[in-house]
């Protein structure tokens, strides 16, 4: 009986696992589809699931580099996506292991933490008129160094919260015995607790570069040119144009799906034992 059982509840959870993927993946699948189906096919009807033949155009239009064409605008706006998403990225990571790490070994200090995830629960818009003033007065306005010095006010309290969990995992008394040995807390900190929060460190990065690569509003508002225009402005752009080409449009979205997952896939064995990582403890 107990084995009848255990098989039906293995049943159910496949049954649960693949009605999930198939949520998930069906907008991607669809997505695809849609970048490569000829432009009449997208507006027949009934409409067709998968294009009879595949039009690669699309992809050539958007990464070719010819000038005043829709291909430069794109790979520009990749281009200042990936560097204002690494410079964030990096950034938040410098500010928030030294913040983190005091957070978590003085538990009096816990209220500032607190003061700071507040400004993170803020809408976009009631920080967007002293950004835009603060900017201004650094002359870093249309800038993708301005933009990441933006995006850092976001990234910070978010990464500094979660380094702290993850310094919170690493008994303090660890550190004490190294103080004890002679080691300068510098040494401590390099030796030993870095490397042991190494999962969390990257599970900060990845967060930090996924939040800066899908933020609109800001980069909509502090950006007005080619110079510093990212893709999520870019795409925006393209949806917004008097002739909408739906495929085009898909196109765009496949190709700013790939910089974050080829980094969630080099990054998935930390990500999972950084999300997991005082989880359970012994």
């Amino acid at each position: 009986m107990t084995e009848r059982r255990s098989v039906s509840y293995s049943i159910f959870l496949y049954l649960c696992a693949i009605v999930l993927a198939g949520f998930i993946l069906a907008p991607i699948l669809w997505l695809l589809a849609m970048s490569l189906s000829p432009a009449d096919q997208l507006i027949t009807k009934p409409l067709q699931w998968w294009p009879e033949t595949v039009d690669w155009s699309r992809y050539r239009h958007l990464l070719s580099r010819a000038d005043n064409s829709a291909g430069e605008a794109f790979t520009s706006a990749l281009a200042n996506s990936v560097t204002v998403s690494a410079m964030a990225a990096v950034a938040s990571l410098l500010v928030a292991v030294p913040a983190a790490w005091a957070v978590s070994r003085t538990p009096s200090l816990g209220w500032s933490l607190a003061m700071v995830i507040m400004t993170y629960m803020l809408p976009p818009v009631a920080l967007a008129v002293p950004l835009y003033m603060g900017l201004a007065q650094l002359n870093l306005l249309n800038s993708v160094h301005g933009l990441a010095l933006v995006y850092l006010s976001i990234l910070a309290p978010f990464t500094t919260w979660l380094m702290k969990s993850g310094f919170d995992g690493i008994p303090a008394e660890i550190e004490a015995a190294a103080a004890i040995d002679g080691a300068r807390l510098s040494q401590t900190l390099r030796i030993i607790t870095l490397p042991l929060s190494a999962p969390v460190i990257a599970t900060s990065v990845l967060f930090a570069f996924l939040l800066a690569w899908d933020e609109f509003f800001y980069a909509l508002l502090f950006t007005s040119d080619q110079r510093s225009k990212t893709l999520t402005v870019a795409i925006a752009d393209l949806a917004g144009g008097r002739v909408t080409d739906y495929g085009l449009i898909a196109t765009a979205g496949v190709l700013a799906a790939l910089p974050p997952l080829v980094l969630g896939t080099l990054l998935q064995r930390a990500l999972i034992s950084g999300l997991t990582s005082g989880g359970v403890k012994g």
